[in-house]
């Protein structure tokens, strides 16, 4: 066995550790505390350590790496020209670079608006909008009402290329931190992300992290990578690599994430109604799906989706979890509600961020419509959450497989024959931190995830 790396994942309620091998990506040791938000986010890593430590003792001189999403994680406010197109856009921008948008603004940026935007704290700005070459007018009053006002939080500039200089002249002679990044709607109908994707991760190490006082330990800042969501994308981006077109489901207490990686095929552009075109790389977080504190939501988009009967009992299950987000089930029937609310997060959190088609009559005939990414020919479909983690084989496999339900007759889009598997070890976080540094390993770490059954078996 070669030299040794630790990836630590801070997390909203837990912090994750595992240790690697380098070489192979084999998994060493893993270990996992509650993260210590309410003194410093450190101590949890350093009890992570030494439950490492008396695993393999090589592990006091492994390199360690870390993504976090501790005290609230990313919190991103997109400004753009309007919501069809660039705002939309923004959102998908920010969503896929680990953040939470927290606000969208459109039609640009005023005295009033920028004062609805304080009030909902962004850690980053998404700036943005027109074409490269097109109107930059508003984009560029945006940037002098940031400069007027007196922003000091950091701004991504991510719209009209040709106005990228006289921004970063108006910020610079402000005092305002940014970034100037490549246009993300360089033109009508083309969708680029990446540029964004990456200055909002160098604004969240230069800015977010520290700013935060999650610890007094400078190594903390020193270990962090990126946001957690970030680095799960990428690491789904490597599973995708074994696999083909994957899709990861995340259900945590709070909301339920869905990253997806598919090869588009072009015919389907088509079909979409979409303004702004799809991306092969897509996360969408569902802030209403949770176990515990979105648990009274969830039950309410079961009943609205046809997924579960408007029942009293479904209710007071709910209500139960979201007064005490800690407990824990102690009977079997508690135990069938924590399946069914997992059923439901699933199966709405994946259709919701794969959309539906419809069959349309109009004067030229039948037409088929497709809102949102064709998810139907996902090659693997991975579970991630305690619900799925603490539950056995049998348990994931009907909370996963029962997505495919009905499907079909209700034009959604999600996996209809995907194999099935589940994070049993957490390892897509070490996956997406290793990918870069690593990629050998990182394969390797991820081939501990594969498919066990197929979708609706």
């Amino acid at each position: 066995m070669g030299s040794l790396v630790v990836a630590v994942d801070f997390g909203s309620t837990f912090t994750k550790a595992i240790a690697v091998d380098f070489g192979s990506g084999d998994l060493v040791a893993r270990a996992e505390h509650r993260t210590t938000i309410g003194t410093d986010v450190m101590d949890g890593w350093y009890a992570c350590r030494a439950v490492l430590e008396e695993a393999d003792r090589g592990i006091a001189k492994a390199e360690v790496m870390a993504c976090s999403s501790a005290g609230g994680g990313l919190r991103i406010g997109v400004v753009g020209n309007e919501e069809l197109v660039t705002a939309e856009a923004g959102r998908r921008v920010a969503l896929s670079s680990g953040g939470r948008v927290v606000a969208v603004v459109n039609g640009g940026l005023t005295a009033t608006s920028l004062k609805a935007l304080r009030k909902d704290r962004p850690d980053v700005v998404l700036l943005l909008g027109g074409t490269d070459g097109g109107n930059k007018a508003v984009l560029l009053k945006a940037a002098e009402t940031l400069a007027k006002y007196s922003w000091r939080r950091p701004v991504v500039v991510a719209g009209n290329i040709e106005a990228r200089t006289e921004i970063g002249e108006t910020l610079g002679a402000a005092g305002v931190p940014h970034v100037l990044a490549d246009n993300v709607v360089p033109e009508i109908g083309v969708f680029a992300p990446d540029g964004a994707r990456a200055a909002i991760r160098e604004m969240f190490l230069a800015h977010v992290i520290g700013g935060k006082n999650l610890s007094k330990d400078p190594s903390f800042a020193r270990m962090v990578r990126a946001a957690t969501p970030d680095v799960v994308l990428r690491g789904v981006e490597v599973l995708a690599g074994l696999h083909g077109d994957v899709a990861v489901v995340d259900i945590g207490g709070a909301t339920t994430d869905v990253h997806s990686v598919i090869e588009l095929d072009p015919e389907d552009a088509n079909l979409g109604r979409e303004v702004v075109a799809p991306h092969p790389v897509t996360r969408t977080v569902e802030g209403d799906l949770g176990m515990r504190w979105s648990a009274i939501p969830v039950i309410a988009a079961g009943v609205d989706a046809g997924l579960v009967p408007d029942d009293e009992s479904f209710r007071a299950a709910a209500l139960r979890r979201h007064d005490d987000p800690s407990y824990l089930p102690d009977t079997a029937i508690e135990t069938s509600y924590d399946e069914t609310l997992a059923r439901i997060a699933a199966t709405v959190a994946l259709r919701r961020h794969a959309g539906r088609q419809r069959i349309v009559f109009g004067p030229g005939g039948r037409v088929i419509e497709r809102s949102g990414k064709d998810l139907r020919e996902v090659d693997l479909l991975v579970g991630s959450g305690g619900v799925l983690r603490h539950n056995g084989p049998d348990v994931a496999a009907r909370i996963l497989g029962s997505v495919a339900a009905n499907a079909q007759e209700e034009g959604w889009l999600v996996p209809e024959r995907a194999a099935i598997g589940v994070d049993m070890d957490y390892v897509l976080a070490g996956v997406g931190l290793l990918a870069d540094v690593d990629p050998t390993a990182a394969e390797g770490l991820a081939r501990r995830i594969h498919g066990t059954v197929r979708a609706g078996h």
